[in-house]
Formats: C-alpha cells, sequence, structure tokens
C-alpha cells in the first residue's frame, strides 16, 4: 500500500538525519574545544585550495594506481546522489521514477552514467579489499590499525558493495518488468519495450529474466528498499567511521595553513615578555591587562590546548597511511608514525567530549594525549620535515601537534632528549649550539 510505504519511509528518513544531525554536533562541539584560530584570510587561495585539492584530488594522482580506484569511487559517490533525490521524492510520494516522464533521454543518460560509475566504484572496491587483506600494501598494515580501524576500512567497502548491488537489483528487475509490460513507473504501465539504461538493460534479463513476475517485483523492492536502508545506515555509521572525511575534507583543505612549509609560530605570551625585557621603559612590575585570564599553557598537553584546526584535522584523517610512508623517521624504524598521531588525537577529543557529556566540564580523568596516548618518544623522533604534510590528500597538518607536544615537554616539563640538553645549554651561554665561546668563533680561520 502506498500510504504504508510513505509513513515507513518518512519515519526511517526522520529517524536517519535524525541521529545523523546529532552526531555531527557533538562532532561540532569536540572541534570547538580547541584554541581558538583565525583563518578567515585569503579566502580565494582557499576557495582555489579546497577545488584542486578536495574537489580536484591534486595531491592523490602521486600514486596513479589508488588514485585513479579512488576517483572511481568518489565520481560514484558524488553523482549518486542524485538518483537519490528521486528515491527521496519517489519513497514521501509513493511513485516510482517520478522524473522519468519529464526528462526522457536525459533521463536515461543519467541513470546510465550512474550505472557505469557504479560498475567502476564496484571494481575499485573489490581492488581496494584486495589490497587490505591480500597484497597488504605496507603502508595499509601498520599496527596502528589493528582491531577497529582495519574493520572500519573492510566494512565501509563491504557496503559499498552491498549498495551497487541493490542498486543493480532495482535496475535490473525493473527493467525486466518493463520488458514484460509490469513496471509500476508512472506513464509506463502497460507497455513493453526497455528503458535502455547502459548497464541493467542487459545485466537485468541476464540475471533475472527467468524469474517469475511475483519474484521479479520482490527483486525490485529489495533492491529498492535495500538502497534507501544502505544509504540510512551508511549516513548514520559515516560520523563514526574514518570515512568522515568525505564530508570534512572539503572545509578542512578550505582551512588549510597557507603559510611556507617550516614556518613555525612563536606564542604571543612568550613573545610579549621578551619585547618586555628588551624595553627598558616598560615597568616590569606592571598588572597584567586582564588579572582574570587564566595563564595559557605553553604547547599542548592534552586536546584542548590544541586549535580548532588540528582537531579537525584528526577527524578528517582518512588514515590512508600516506603520511607514514613517507616519513623518514618511520622508514628507519622509529616509534613515530604521522597517520597515529593523528588517530590518537581524535580518539582522545572524542573521548573527551564523552566526559563532558556525562560529567561535566570540570571533569578530568587523569588522562591526557601527551603521555597517555602519545610518548616522548614518538615526539623525539619527529625531523620537522614537514613529508607527512606535504604527502597528505587532505592537507593535514601532523608536524603542528607534534611541534605543540614538544613545547610542552620542553617549556612546561623541562623534559628534552639528553642530546638536545647540552645543544641549548650552549646556545644559551656561547650564542651557538658549539661548545666555545663566541670569542673562539673564527680561530679555525687561523688554523687552515
Amino acid at each position: 500500500m502506498d500510504w504504508l510505504q510513505i509513513v515507513i519511509f518518512g519515519v526511517l528518513l526522520a529517524v536517519g538525519f535524525g541521529f545523523f544531525t546529532t552526531r555531527i554536533l557533538q562532532i561540532r562541539k569536540n572541534i570547538l574545544l580547541g584554541r581558538d584560530l583565525d583563518r578567515t584570510d585569503n579566502k580565494g587561495e582557499r576557495w582555489r585550495t579546497m577545488l584542486l585539492v578536495a574537489f580536484g584530488q591534486k595531491k592523490m594522482f602521486s600514486n596513479p594506481i589508488p588514485a585513479f580506484l579512488h576517483l572511481a569511487i568518489y565520481a560514484a559517490f558524488v553523482v549518486t546522489q542524485i538518483e537519490l533525490i528521486e528515491i527521496f521524492v519517489d519513497g514521501l510520494t509513493g511513485h516510482h521514477r517520478i522524473f522519468m516522464p519529464y526528462l526522457g533521454g536525459f533521463y536515461t543518460f543519467i541513470i546510465s552514467f550512474i550505472e557505469v560509475l557504479s560498475v567502476l566504484a564496484f571494481i575499485a572496491t573489490v581492488a581496494f579489499l584486495w589490497r587490505r587483506n591480500m597484497l597488504k600494501v605496507p603502508r595499509l598494515v601498520k599496527s596502528e590499525l589493528n582491531g577497529w580501524p582495519k574493520l572500519d576500512a573492510n566494512l565501509i567497502l563491504i557496503f559499498e558493495i552491498v549498495l551497487i548491488t541493490f542498486i543493480m537489483m532495482m535496475n535490473g528487475g525493473d527493467e525486466v518488468l518493463f520488458n514484460r509490460g509490469l513496471t509500476h513507473a508512472p506513464g509506463f504501465e502497460g507497455q513493453e519495450g526497455s528503458f535502455g539504461f547502459a548497464i541493467s538493460q542487459h545485466l537485468g534479463p541476464l540475471l533475472f529474466g527467468g524469474m517469475s513476475d511475483g519474484a521479479l517485483m520482490a527483486v525490485e523492492r529489495i533492491g529498492w528498499w535495500g538502497h534507501i536502508l544502505m544509504v540510512f545506515l551508511f549516513l548514520n555509521y559515516l560520523p563514526y567511521s574514518k570515512h568522515f572525511h568525505v564530508v570534512l575534507a572539503f572545509p578542512n583543505v578550505y582551512y588549510s595553513n597557507l603559510e611556507q612549509k617550516g614556518r613555525f609560530t612563536n606564542m604571543e605570551s612568550v613573545t610579549n615578555e621578551v619585547k618586555l625585557m628588551l624595553d627598558t621603559s616598560a615597568d616590569p612590575y606592571a598588572a597584567p591587562a586582564d588579572p582574570n585570564a587564566t595563564p595559557q599553557r605553553f604547547g599542548a598537553k592534552d586536546v584542548q590546548d590544541l586549535t580548532w584546526k588540528n582537531l579537525l584535522d584528526a577527524y578528517s584523517c582518512t588514515e590512508c597511511g600516506r603520511c607514514t610512508a613517507a616519513c623518514p623517521a618511520n622508514q628507519t624504524g622509529k616509534l613515530l608514525s604521522p597517520r597515529k598521531i593523528m588517530m590518537d588525537t581524535r580518539d582522545r577529543i572524542e573521548e573527551v567530549g564523552n566526559n563532558i557529556k556525562k560529567h561535566g566540564a570540570d571533569y578530568d580523568d587523569g588522562k591526557s594525549l601527551f603521555g597517555s596516548y602519545i610518548t616522548d618518544e614518538e615526539i623525539w623522533a619527529c625531523t620537522s620535515c614537514n613529508a607527512c604534510v606535504q604527502e597528505c590528500p587532505v592537507n593535514i597538518d601532523p608536524l603542528n601537534i607534534i611541534m605543540e607536544l614538544r613545547r610542552y615537554s620542553v617549556m612546561e616539563e623541562s623534559k628534552m632528549p639528553t642530546e638536545l640538553t647540552g645543544m641549548l645549554t650552549n646556545i644559551e651561554n656561547n650564542g651557538a649550539p658549539w661548545q666555545f665561546s663566541q670569542a673562539d668563533r673564527l680561530k679555525w680561520k687561523d688554523e687552515a
């Protein structure tokens, strides 16, 4: 009954988008726990970067094979949203292929295009499953992917295969029904022929041509309902998965750091102190501008000490491992993995967000990002070469988080590798990293 379909579909739509919206608002709250950062400058350059890197996937093509495979899935995901609009309208009105009588041949072209992309996405999905589980590409089998990350990556690929299967069941079953004059598409009832869709006009008769009329109608309805149920499942699974990058990649790239790589920022509080020391006319005992202001921590111990952009980076991480594969420290067997840095940051902000939700903003669980998740060994293995930043397909900056953790370790806890202690002492005493005074700097030329 059409009214029953409308009611069921309406309930699913409301529940699906309701849960999705709730989760999105929670993630937004988590991200805004980070420190403020102004990234509203250079709007033209930001739009250009987003179009090239996020929409155009420019950086993906440094590795052509996975790039083309990913492009197939990405294009299918984007274009199939057109068909999804029709399914929503059909579900809420009780119709079937409501746009077909009005669009004619253009409708056939659009659905055919979607089917071709779906087949390419199917091939790409199988290839990705094979690369992860059979070929075992090194960057896809690192230790930080054990457990949920590996399952998550496989689940989303399986969801994609199931979704495409339902699409082909829907279109293929409908194609055979039309051949028999039994389709319930408006304006085509009682007619016989072919919709002419690129794939299903051949695949439908091949797979379903021998079925009874009743079985065919069941196949078509299972395909239609299975398709939309998978969409709702995917929608609500997405914010809990690394695949949330399909949504966050665009804002994350838009708010990229447009400064030259390797340029580090100074802490404003430290800069002001140095200026005060150099200004002989200033009163060193003058009261601060805001005596009630909470002193800012040097560097970052926990996720609240990072900026909102650092936290957005963490939620945008695709876990592709290109950063780790390019990291020279990781290549030489060091513990550092830039991908793990981002995964740890995301896990910690989720933990903090849940604690605040359950216990209030002042709750302290005794943990922190630095120490509980990320160790000294990891942050000091970094050479600050920016290879991870350069390689990331969505412009994530793991180095910035590493440097903030280092800053905290040195300035708040006075902890650093012994190799650095001597160098910093020499800089403080001699103005250079070497263990001799400034007066002796040029003695080497007398010995030449």
